[in-house]
């Protein structure tokens, strides 16, 4: 399979293809019963104020130090990004989150809720109209046939798996699947690559991730890493860890390589995040942009925006990243 790579550049030197934004409404919460949940799923809807047949992005936060980053009420510089140019961004609020610490310290899955987290999406997809209808101005505007998932750090991790990366569950030994065939494309931000060489002290708190293959994640996706995200309570494998989603899956797959980006990938998390070690208003908007592109190509055939999108990167005086696929 033949591989390509272009260089980003920074946005003031790189075209956008992804066109002017729109003013976003967001609606928040939409509370859904889920029968053997703990507490109620919680999620943020964020939407073009105008437009129809509108694709979907189920967001999976990370598990972060802050108190609500980690929640529906997190990553606005990516779901107000994503719905200002022709998304439906859907932000579940995972048991993970700090905010549900006190009344689920004791549920079966803590803390960390690693299957939990993906079927919260499933319950989601199984509910979308419920969804739509319940947003005020949003009712008969979404395309549930265009459906991503996207998630960053233990969400790029969610959303591997639901793109059909498999884990072995280390209660009872059973190879786990939950792919999700509804979902059609995916964006890996600073996600956990493979579990095999973990020597930090997460390898023990997490033992699940020590058995990641992604060998069966087919479905498309777009793999996003930092080159300085070196996650050594995880691993002393330095950034490169980050793109073994891409590395070690089948295609098709892309990966884009930012540079000088931290975990935050510039402060995806929140604006002005202190827990943002490498902040970049220039990054992340390269972060929209180009998972925009690719996002909107993957899940309307004959789309050219992602391809747009990579022709317009080389060139400029100061890159940020660059992009290579198979």
């Amino acid at each position: 399979m033949n591989a390509s790579t272009d260089t980003a550049t920074a946005a003031s030197d790189t075209a956008d293809a992804t066109g002017a934004p729109a003013p976003v409404l967001s609606y928040s919460p939409v509370v859904l019963p889920i029968p053997g949940r703990p507490v109620d799923l919680q999620v943020r809807v964020s939407a073009p104020a105008t437009g129809t047949g509108l694709p979907v992005i189920l967001f999976s936060h990370g598990h972060g130090p802050s108190n609500h980053l980690s929640s529906l009420n997190g990553y606005a510089p990516l779901a107000n990004f994503w719905a200002a140019h022709g998304f439906a961004v859907v932000q579940p609020t995972h048991l993970t989150s700090r905010t549900l610490s006190h009344l689920v310290a004791d549920a079966p899955g803590a803390p960390f809720f690693w299957r939990s987290r993906a079927e919260d999406m499933t319950h989601l997809l199984d509910r979308l109209d419920v969804i739509e209808k319940a947003v005020p101005l949003l009712a008969g505007r979404i395309d549930h046939t265009k459906v991503a998932v996207a998630g960053h750090s233990f969400g790029g991790f969610t959303a591997s798996l639901l793109l059909g990366a498999r884990v072995t569950d280390p209660d009872s030994g059973e190879e786990v699947s939950l792919i999700e065939p509804r979902i059609k494309a995916g964006v890996l931000l600073a996600a956990p690559g493979r579990g095999d060489v973990l020597n930090g002290p997460m390898a023990q708190t997490l033992p699940v991730l020590r058995t990641t293959d992604f060998a069966t994640m087919t479905t498309p996706a777009l793999v996003v890493a930092g080159d300085e995200d070196d996650s050594r309570h995880f691993t002393d494998r330095g950034p490169d860890w980050h793109a073994d989603p891409y590395a070690l899956s089948p295609g098709p797959k892309s990966l884009l390589t930012l540079f000088g980006a931290g975990h935050a990938l510039g402060g995806i998390p929140g604006y002005d995040a202190a827990e943002t070690t490498d902040e970049s208003p220039e990054r992340v908007a390269a972060v929209g942009r180009l998972t925009t592109a690719y996002l909107r190509t993957e899940l309307h055939p004959g789309d050219h925006t992602w391809q747009a999108a990579r022709e317009a990167l080389p060139g400029g005086a100061h890159p940020v990243g660059r992009v290579e696929s198979k």
